[in-house]
């Protein structure tokens, strides 16, 4: 009996308790779907019956006439914006109210990630933008493209003798596996000045770290869900979602290298010389060298919070968790980009056959080399990237916490305002927005052409946003494109994308993983291009 009516209060309180947590936003005419208790609107994702794209979907069009809506991150409200003014208000003209990211993983729970640019806040997190924007502009990037273009020279190598020794004119491959090696193999070289053939050595430790690293499959997703449902708990029973052993190794290899550079006084131009630089104040922005104009619409402006001068000391492991964001951004962000590139480009042979024209012309016209400046003057080749960014972003949302009151206005004409808590969060569906009919006419379908110069004026400010928005957008934006251009550049030059046997037409994103990533694998065939 006395368990009985322990059993009923606790239920009652229970009940109560998710009652007024599941009201914040009907008390306020918010519209929102239906939540399931404790899980609120993430079950079909923790149950793998959703992937997180087509939850943002899901959410996004549920109510087409609002300028906001309300879900739950099981118990906790998450405002998604869905009205672009609003959007741009938020990102930039109130940035003060949405400075910060949420911090899922913070420097108690993961000591590198949560040093991180992505997780640092408030003025920290301004002072380390100030501190790292010089070492992404595009004159920095431009010293980078040699190790790009040896690492893109490797996997041609490679590719070339597979397809000999396979007895056909053309191998059939799993396009993520082969860009995450060629992405590796461009972080190693370009940010910590390793010469790493993941082609050719297929188990190099490197390598191995990045794979270990950046997979998340159905447990890491259930630690991160952990971190938003129960945070302090999760902090207690010191439970890491990004694997130690990898953190470990990139942190030792900073290290080692920085000192090995310092006694040697070894100068390369990468990204563990910029930060070298950085600790000692010696970073600064700089103008533009001649043809370094960013031609690119993708690419992202910097604000003037990453232009200012700062005095502030950073440590060893300041710097190191930096490096370790690159490494991670760069191992899964770009190849899933590269991934989908190669996919639309496979059955879209039209648009193959058009953008191998323009590297044609434009490798002839430099006698065989490849630079920064040609790169980025290409057309075409930028309308392809632009589009498949478009129609596969690579993050589908970004978030901002609130860090003080701010009124949203009403809700569907009701009495009272709706006013976002500080210490509560919103969410931008990238995804769905990209994939808008009312933004972009025949979303689903892969068209370069709305980059053009007749018909990119028809796309409205801030409903494209890859790289995010305003001044916590991706510092990076300039070294991923050149990076996938770069890319493109010399496989296409010698090689023909067509279909596999295996390729999953239309795409159908797995359930088995939080990333991007084809149901039944990302298969592709390539062929020599004679």
């Amino acid at each position: 009996m006395i368990f009985l009516i322990w059993g009923l209060l606790l239920s009652a309180a229970l009940w109560l308790y998710l009652r007024q947590v599941y009201s914040r936003f009907s008390k306020y005419g918010v519209r929102h779907l239906k939540p399931i208790p404790l899980l609120g609107n993430n079950a079909k994702i923790l149950f793998r019956m959703q992937h997180m794209t087509e939850n943002v979907e899901e959410n996004y069009n549920a109510f087409p006439d609002d300028r906001f809506v309300g879900s739950y991150e099981f118990v906790n409200p998450m405002t998604i914006i869905r009205d672009v003014d609003l959007i741009k208000k938020i990102t930039v003209k109130d940035f003060e109210y949405f400075l910060n990211h949420r911090v899922i993983l913070n420097e108690d729970t993961d000591p590198f990630f949560g040093r991180s640019l992505f997780s640092l806040q408030d003025q920290k997190w301004k002072d380390m933008r100030s501190t790292l924007s010089p070492a992404f502009t595009s004159s920095k990037i431009r010293l980078m493209v040699p190790f790009m273009e040896e690492v893109g020279d490797q996997m041609i190598k490679s590719l070339k003798i597979n397809i000999k020794q396979s007895g056909n004119d053309f191998i059939d491959v799993d396009s993520k596996d082969l860009l995450a090696r060629y992405a590796n193999d461009v972080i190693a070289s370009c940010a910590f000045g390793l010469k790493v053939d993941s082609h050719l050595e297929k188990d190099n430790q490197f390598y191995k770290m990045g794979k270990l690293a950046t997979t998340f499959k159905f447990m890491e997703t259930l630690k991160i869900f952990g971190y938003i449902i129960a945070p302090l708990i999760m902090k207690k029973l010191k439970i890491a979602v990004i694997n130690k052993e990898s953190t470990n190794f990139l942190r030792d290899l900073v290290m080692n290298t920085m000192k090995d550079r310092e006694i040697k006084n070894i100068k390369r131009n990468d990204m563990i010389h910029l930060l070298m630089e950085a600790k000692k104040g010696k970073l600064t922005h700089e103008g533009q060298a001649a043809g370094d104009t960013d031609v690119g619409f993708a690419t992202v402006e910097e604000s003037d919070v990453g232009k200012k001068t700062v005095q502030r000391v950073w440590t060893d492991d300041d710097l190191t968790a930096q490096a370790t964001l690159f490494f991670f951004a760069g191992f899964e962000t770009v190849s899933t980009v590269m991934t989908f590139l190669l996919y639309e480009l496979a059955v879209n042979p039209d648009i193959q056959d058009k953008l191998v024209k323009e590297i044609k012309e434009t490798h002839q016209k430099n006698n065989g080399k490849i630079d920064y400046s040609s790169i980025q003057h290409m057309k075409y080749m930028d309308m392809v990237v632009s589009e498949g960014l478009r129609l596969w972003p690579p993050a589908p949302a970004t978030d901002r916490k609130c860090v003080k009151d701010y009124n949203l206005g009403k809700a569907n004409n009701y009495a009272t305002d709706y006013i976002i808590r500080k210490g509560e969060s919103i969410a931008i569906p990238i995804w769905a927005i990209h994939r808008s009919a009312e933004y972009f006419p025949d979303p689903l379908k892969f068209d370069p052409e709305r980059f053009s110069e007749e018909n990119k004026h028809n796309i409205k400010p801030f409903t494209y946003m890859p790289f995010g928005l305003g001044p916590r957008n991706c510092i990076a934006s300039r070294f991923a494109l050149c990076e996938v251009k770069v890319m493109l550049y010399q496989l296409l030059l010698h090689m023909v994308v067509s279909p596999a046997a295996k390729t999953c037409i239309p795409v159908k994103l797995s359930l088995e993983s939080f990333n991007l990533r084809m149901k039944g694998g990302d298969w592709i065939r390539l062929s020599i291009r004679i």
